[in-house]
């Protein structure tokens, strides 16, 4: 019997969450999940392979890299389409085409065109697919179909065993490095960075910025061993680092126009080194359309202010590094009288290193959750922020509640930030009226 509903459709795919699948650091298990998910791209014909792509990984600003090197290809004409996660409100999010999320008719269709290939797949050999396995395999068949000019594909989870691993890149990219998932990447920036380089391939260029020493030692190694070229998004041009060739200058100031907050400049550099890359690969992106695709991308829930008064920013910074790099943008970009902090993250995160670089500058905290499962306990978050604050925390369990709260401990010429989670972000986003979840 067809799924005829979006609602259905969405259900079906939701009902391959398995709760007791949890990401592993040992290698041994997380390469069964690339074996599951390329096996189950075998059986939806290889969709993968039929495409011209670019792959992103990163711990911080890998969904902001994707979103300005999207603009920029889609500046020059072609038509592209873009893979992220997770979504803020609606799960048609991460599957787009030149920025148009997937219709709920088209999902529909997709579900019902690769349900009897996941019904029929080996779960003996393989297991079971996964949530994210189908909707992969659901992206890369929407793209073949769609004709896309550039698929630009962000890696879930690391990089050498996440599903990405599977495609072949013009491209590969790497945005910045620091501690995030540590129970499944592992406890050291080497860990993490040895996963992220899986996307290097052999004879594929590959760019990055300037890495801490650890990771940076990892991705040159990494790809001296599969003899693939390394660029850096150096300050001021993209330099060969184990490549032939002469520097590249960037085309424009990497100032986004739309994408606030100076950690951006690092992303526009590397998002324009990128289509540099690419255009070494046969890509028609000009100059012009680089600095095109720069003032226009647009990425939610990343720095995203809303003016007031009083004015909210809504940033999903969910480890410590990208909440210090929040804070020094606020300082830098955002002067006001005080700062309200409504915060909530989930389970996996280091609470204490966000809480450490924003509850000391807060004038009020508030504590929230989504209500995604793996939010964190709203007593655990306190408990960690409590030793930061200067003023008692508040406990407000839901977003809405926790920004309306907010919203009247606010004069004209406040601050309030709603961070720690996309999931937050996304709340927030939605009781504004920003979005609508569905």
């Amino acid at each position: 019997m067809q799924i005829q509903s979006y609602q259905a459709a969405l259900d079906y795919i939701y009902s391959f969450i398995d709760p007791a699948r949890q990401g592993s650091p040992d290698p041994t298990i997380a390469a069964r999940a690339l074996a599951r998910i390329t096996a189950l791209l075998a059986d939806a014909g290889n969709p993968h392979q039929h495409l011209a792509a670019v792959v992103v990984a990163g711990t911080k600003g890998k969904g902001s890299t994707c979103a300005l090197i999207e603009a920029m290809a889609r500046a020059a004409g072609l038509r592209v389409g873009l893979w992220t996660s997770p979504h803020l409100s609606s799960y048609r999010e991460r599957i787009q085409i030149d920025r148009e999320p997937i219709s709920q008719t088209t999902l529909i269709d997709l579900v019902n065109e690769v349900r009897p290939i996941v019904e029929a797949f080996d779960t003996t050999t393989y297991g079971r697919p996964s949530t994210f396995d189908i909707g992969f395999v659901i992206a890369m068949r929407h793209f073949v179909a769609e004709r896309v000019d550039l698929a630009v594909v962000e890696v879930g989870l690391g990089g050498r065993y996440d599903a990405a691993a599977t495609i072949t890149p013009l491209v590969s990219v790497i945005s910045s490095i620091s501690f995030d998932h540590m129970a499944i990447l592992g406890p050291t920036l080497h860990d993490i960075a040895f996963n992220k380089a899986g996307i290097i391939r052999t004879g594929v260029p590959a760019i990055t910025v300037p890495q801490h020493p650890d990771a940076a030692a990892v991705f040159a190694a990494e790809a001296q061993t599969v003899n693939a070229p390394l660029w850096l998004a150096a300050e001021h041009a993209v330099e060969p680092w184990i490549a032939s060739g002469q520097p590249l200058a960037y085309p424009a100031a990497p100032q986004p126009g739309r994408l606030r907050g100076s950690f951006q400049r690092e992303n526009a550099r590397l998002a324009m080194g990128t289509a540099l890359l690419l255009r070494q690969q046969g890509l028609t992106i000009d100059n012009q359309a680089i600095r095109r695709g720069l003032a226009e991308a647009w990425w939610p829930g990343r720095f995203e202010l809303i003016n007031g008064p009083p004015r909210i920013l809504i940033d999903g910074a969910h480890n410590g590094d990208s909440a210090q790099k929040l804070w020094q943008a606020i300082t830098e970009e955002l002067p006001h009288r005080r700062f309200i902090l409504v915060l909530g993250t989930s389970r996996d995160k280091d609470i204490t290193a966000i809480a450490a670089a924003l509850v000391p500058h807060a004038s009020h905290v508030i504590i929230t959750r989504s209500s995604h499962p793996k939010a964190m306990d709203l007593d655990r978050i306190a408990a960690e922020v409590a030793p930061f604050a200067s003023t008692p925390i508040q406990i407000v369990p839901v977003v809405a509640e926790a920004l309306a709260k907010a919203q009247e401990l606010a004069t004209a010429d406040d601050l309030i930030c709603v961070t720690g989670s996309l999931f937050v972000a996304g709340a927030a986003r939605e009781a504004l009226g920003l979005a609508v979840a569905d």
